[in-house]
């Protein structure tokens, strides 16, 4: 399987993953990704085998000229894609970098989407190609399409990403017994426009802290922008909001989703973490498509959102109008109503 990029297109694709493991017990199932969400991809039960693609330490080498020692790197992984002998590449990404991954591991099937999901010209370098329809669809939806392509029979599982017993035990310890709202605010440094206010988010911390038992948690990236804005959003928010405990990796932020009674944040891959894990999510949408980014199907969701003649767009904007003019009332109402089928 070949699924590189963010972490969030990562994790969308562990429910197709799961769906593979049901309908090969016996293969052997590895998956080619990028560093950033290798030890996530590494705890889940669905996988055998991790090759990890050295995008950055390749962008690296071409930024500084070293063109002998990107070359090099290059064909050591190629080799290690070959000496796995694959019957079959299962290219979730399907643009050109990873239609070259897979031709190069000379396996004699690889499937990857027809257009308009194959880009970058990838489907000339697949063989077998999955249509999806309709057109426009959810990720989720998107990836689990090239597993009924193959004629599987087979469901992706209730629960596609598993934390280990260990860190769930870890972060239940530091969390003291509590059950906390989280608000993730952050986003990529690529897409700033994804983020909502701080004020918008502290009103919902006050709002959500009145309710007996809901201790209101915010998490923050190690970038400095992140730790910047969840500060902003402690501290407008008097009180009723303090910062999460630290989270050095991603297996620990989806601990502390798990042990969480709701997640609250814009359209980011530990929101799709939040919602694998089970954990009900209110997304605050501003240009990204609510059709495409919807969270996973199998937990309760609510998408806050207002539909601006310019939005959905892929780029984004500084001036951010759709998503500065979420309300935070619809963000609290929106929790609300997830936190009151809670027990």
């Amino acid at each position: 399987m070949i699924r590189l990029g963010a972490v969030g297109d990562v994790v969308r694709t562990l429910p197709a993953v799961s769906a593979l493991r049901a309908g090969y017990p016996h293969a052997r199932l590895t998956w080619v990704v990028e560093p950033a969400s290798a030890a996530l991809v590494e705890a889940q039960p669905w996988v055998d085998e991790v090759l990890v693609f050295p995008r950055p330490k390749l962008a690296e080498r071409l930024e500084a000229r070293e063109f002998g020692p990107l070359w090099s790197d290059f064909r050591a992984f190629v080799a290690r894609l070959r000496a796995a002998r694959f019957d079959l590449v299962v290219d979730f990404h399907s643009i050109m970098k990873s239609g070259l991954l897979a031709l190069a591991s000379g396996a004699p099937l690889r499937l990857g989407y027809a257009r308009p999901y194959g880009r970058e010209a990838s489907w000339v370098l697949a063989n077998e190609h999955a249509r999806l329809v309709p057109e426009r669809c959810s990720r989720f939806v998107r990836n689990e399409a090239l597993v009924e392509h193959l004629g599987l029979g087979v469901k992706a599982d209730p629960a596609p990403l598993r934390v280990p017993s260990e860190t769930t035990a870890k972060m239940r310890s530091q969390l003291g017994g509590e059950r906390p709202v989280v608000l993730h605010p952050g986003t990529s440094d690529g897409t700033p426009y994804k983020r909502w206010t701080p004020e918008g988010y502290a009103k919902v911390a006050a709002a959500l802290a009145e309710r007996p038992g809901v201790p209101v948690l915010v998490t923050a990236g190690p970038a400095r922008d992140d730790r910047e804005l969840a500060a902003a959003i402690v501290e407008a928010s008097g009180g009723a909001a303090r910062h999460a405990p630290e989270t050095g990796s991603l297996l620990d932020l989806a601990a502390l989703f798990q042990e969480s009674q709701l997640y609250v944040g814009s359209d980011t891959g530990p929101m799709h973490v939040s919602s694998l894990v089970g954990t009900p999510v209110v997304q605050i949408l501003g240009p990204t498509d609510p059709v495409e980014n919807r969270p996973f199907g199998a937990t309760p969701s609510r998408s806050v959102r207002v539909p601006v003649a310019c939005s959905p767009c892929r780029r984004g904007c500084s001036a951010a109008t759709c998503i500065r003019m979420v309300s935070p009332d619809r963000v609290i109402a929106a929790a609300r109503e997830l936190l009151s089928d809670r027990p």
